[in-house]
């Protein structure tokens, strides 16, 4: 079967275009030209968002410095932001509103739209949209980006201007999207710690220091965290008792090392104040004729849901290094230190007081096989053992401690010798009266060490 070539009809064509195009009649420039000088204008407009919101901390002190007037002016302007930015806006969808109106009935005096609707399509939407960005968005911001200063300089008044004319609206709209933020905030969900510590596993490299690790995890963990998570139990507690005789004082002061101690009259849960070793040393000499009672200072009570990083402020702020935590009774729960709350994110602190390798109260026997003080904390217990820190988080209820877990497990203080089967642990008490526990041994499965 033969192919047939048809040739376009370049008369035909010529019908077809003097069919579309009217002519440039006088009206047409006098439109052309204002749509010219609007599409400058939205420009000028659109680089100004750029400008003035591309400003280094040098631009700025360059414009207090060497521009004056205009300089302070630009300045007062950038201090309202949201007001800035919604003038900048609100004109320029006017202007390029501007531009679409007054272009299409450019193209109404130039095309016989009606007849030729692709033609009109091309004309009115490509050509006219590709002008707009090109020379209404693209080349003005690329400039202001470049040259900020410069550029806001020459918009300044004129931003002015629009900023006194269009207040109204202005107004109108930076309290609407206030509304809609507060809302959004409000519903945003919040990321979870153990999401927050995954984040950070994933974003630091196999080069980062351990250390630096610990630090962004309890940086991370830090807001969440409550008195009764970090506080130093009673039963840890070097306390005075009011009492004391002074030799004896001096003697739980030497002993325990303490710069400061808790003064407590017939029990724990009554708690006097805080005795100062920096105000007893001035005075051992005159041991006989010293009241050591009229040393005591006041006592910082705080509840043991009191968040650690608001209790870090308020140590802060009232210039003191140690709180004591009480219950929803008023007993005392434990006390709480400056120290404590740092060694969270920054993990353990050194002192001269301290034992260097016991600083978590542990002693590793093998790969699987740990021994620890009943007192260790839940949280420090899946630090060493490397395992997640809500293991226990189902069966703990009120305890912070080992000691307390395996109470919440048995319900009473299991003896000397036993056994505890829980999940993947073997718990075996090691050391135990009818008072309390001390020493537990703990065995972690394989199973359990690769999970």
């Amino acid at each position: 079967m033969e192919e047939i070539a048809i040739d376009p009809d370049p008369h035909l064509l010529s019908v077809m275009l003097s069919n579309f195009y009217k002519g440039f009649p006088p009206e047409a420039a006098i439109t052309l030209i204002i749509l010219i000088i609007m599409l400058i204008i939205s420009g000028l407009v659109s680089g100004s968002e750029t400008a003035f919101f591309s400003f280094q901390p040098a631009d700025f002190n360059k414009l207090k410095k060497s521009h004056g007037k205009r300089g302070k002016k630009i300045i007062a302007l950038r201090n309202k932001p949201k007001e800035l930015l919604a003038t900048i806006l609100i004109s320029n969808n006017f202007i390029n509103v501007g531009i679409v109106v007054i272009s299409t009935y450019l193209t109404t005096l130039m095309f016989n739209l009606k007849s030729h609707p692709v033609l009109t399509f091309l004309v009115q939407i490509v050509i006219v949209t590709s002008f707009l960005l090109i020379f209404g968005e693209i080349l003005p911001k690329i400039y202001a980006n470049k040259k900020p200063v410069y550029f806001a300089l020459f918009m300044a008044d004129t931003i002015a201007v629009l900023m006194w004319f269009f207040k109204p609206l202005s107004i109108i709209l930076v309290k609407s999207t206030a509304v809609i933020d507060r809302r959004l905030v409000a519903k945003r969900m919040p990321v979870s710690m153990s999401e927050l510590s995954d984040a950070i596993d994933m974003t630091v490299g196999d080069s980062t220091p351990e250390e630096e690790k610990k630090i962004l995890k309890g940086i991370a963990t830090f807001g969440e965290k409550e008195a009764s998570e970090v506080m130093r139990s009673r039963v840890d507690v070097t306390a005075i008792d009011t009492e004391m005789l002074f030799h004896e004082v001096i003697q739980v002061v030497t002993e325990s090392g303490y710069s400061r101690i808790p003064v407590y009259k017939e029990s724990l849960d009554h708690v006097e104040g805080l005795l100062y070793i920096k105000d007893l040393l001035p005075l051992i000499e005159k041991q006989e004729k010293l009241d050591w009672k009229q040393l005591i200072r006041p006592a910082f009570f705080v509840p043991e849901n009191k968040k650690i990083n608001d209790l870090l402020q308020e140590f802060r702020n009232k210039k003191i290094h140690m709180a004591i935590v009480v219950d929803e009774y008023g007993g005392t729960s434990g006390i709480i230190t400056l120290e404590d709350i740092l060694e969270e994110i920054v993990g353990e602190i050194s002192d001269e007081f301290d034992v260097e390798d016991d600083a978590y109260h542990y002693k590793k026997l093998n790969n699987n096989t740990y021994l620890f003080d009943a007192k260790t904390l839940l949280n420090d217990l899946c630090k060493i053992l490397e395992i997640d820190d809500d293991t226990f988080d189902n069966d703990r209820g009120e305890s912070d401690s080992l000691g307390g877990l395996i109470l919440e497990l048995e319900g009473k203080i299991p003896k000397k010798g036993e056994k505890i089967k829980y999940r993947q642990f073997t718990f075996e008490i090691i050391d135990a009266d009818i008072r309390k526990i001390n020493k537990i041994k703990v065995m972690l499965s394989e199973e359990g060490k690769n999970e």
